[in-house]
């Protein structure tokens, strides 16, 4: 698979990577003999660059890829896991807390249960708002002195924590949600990481899986799906919503892919150091999320699904009320 630059470090990673937290966390049922499988399948297909957190579980996540690793060369696997809360005894998370000292206690956690002496791409999940973000980097800049973190990102911050931050020690990536129907990063974000020098990771690149047009009802999801509390997943939303997959769904159809290879490609073609990172607990999604890649369509094609999409506005908001409370998007 094309390989591609985040940042100015040195950082290569696949042209997309593959996000694991499904495979524990928040999406329903989970299978570890499955999802291992994934895991080796993506490496046969060249998908290097995985996507972890310790909040993905907690810790059952980072505990999955450490029994992936074992018996693999460590430099085929490019790791970004990442720190931010606290938890209580019953895993619970209980407060944001990126001080160098709970640094240092996440960072050891992570290198044990990925079962590793370095992590790729370490990132702050979310932003502390009781801990001054060059206090944050500070120590993330000695765990890359330590050898123990090669590069270093942030999840979901504005631009003015963007430009602080990397003040102190250059940034190689920035991870947020984009996708076809949210796209609240193209105003004043990407454009800030492209004066700077800074990769971006998308998460939700097919919208949770809504892009794929396999959901059309919220009974496809099952009972313990966190996406039954997401608004955009409402009823009346998903109604709306279904527009815009229609409309992926129409180009697919007539350039003979699929409505997710379509997503997946139109976001690889915004730029090159965007890297998607689509999640999957599936073999045969993992390979048709692959095959978006070496998906070439002509730029008419592009352009008249722009045009198409211009005044669509998705229904409902991203997160509920409390997550959305957690993302920082101070100017």
């Amino acid at each position: 698979m094309e390989k591609r630059t985040l940042g100015r470090q040195g950082l290569t990673v696949s042209a997309l990577g593959l996000g694991c937290m499904g495979m524990t966390y928040a999406y329903g049922e989970t299978d570890e003999k499955e999802s291992l499988r994934v895991l080796d399948r993506a490496l046969e297909l060249g998908v290097n660059f995985w996507d972890t957190a310790e909040l993905y579980g907690p810790y059952k996540n980072e505990e999955l890829l450490g029994k992936s690793l074992k018996g693999k060369a460590r430099d085929k696997v490019i790791i970004a896991t990442k720190f931010a809360w606290r938890f209580s005894p019953e895993g619970k998370q209980t407060e944001l807390d990126s001080s160098p000292a709970h640094i240092k206690e996440s960072i050891e956690g992570s290198l044990k249960r990925l079962g590793t002496d370095y992590i790729d791409l370490y990132y702050q999940h979310r932003l502390d708002p009781n801990t001054p973000i060059e206090d944050t980097v500070g120590a993330l800049a000695e765990l890359v002195k330590a050898g123990k973190v090669k590069y270093i990102g942030l999840s979901e911050v504005g631009p003015q924590t963007i430009r602080r931050a990397h003040a102190v020690h250059p940034l190689s990536a920035i991870q947020s949600e984009y996708s076809l129907w949210e796209r609240n990063v193209e105003e004043k974000i990407l454009p800030l990481l492209q004066e700077l020098g800074i990769g971006f990771v998308a998460y939700s690149p097919i919208g949770r899986g809504f892009l794929s047009g396999k959901i059309t009802s919220v009974n496809d999801l099952s009972g313990s799906d966190w996406r039954r509390s997401n608004p955009r997943f409402e009823e009346k939303n998903i109604a709306h919503n279904l527009g815009l997959v229609k409309k992926v769904q129409a180009l697919a159809t007539a350039q003979g892919a699929t409505p997710a290879q379509i997503a997946l490609a139109w976001l690889l073609k915004q730029d090159k150091s965007i890297v998607p990172i689509p999640g999957t607990k599936h073999i045969k999604y993992l390979e048709e999320n692959a095959k978006a890649a070496t998906l070439n369509l002509a730029e008419p094609v592009w352009a008249a699904l722009d045009e198409s999409l211009a005044s669509f506005k998705t229904a409902g908001l991203r997160y509920p009320e409390a997550g959305l409370r957690s993302i920082d998007r101070r100017e």
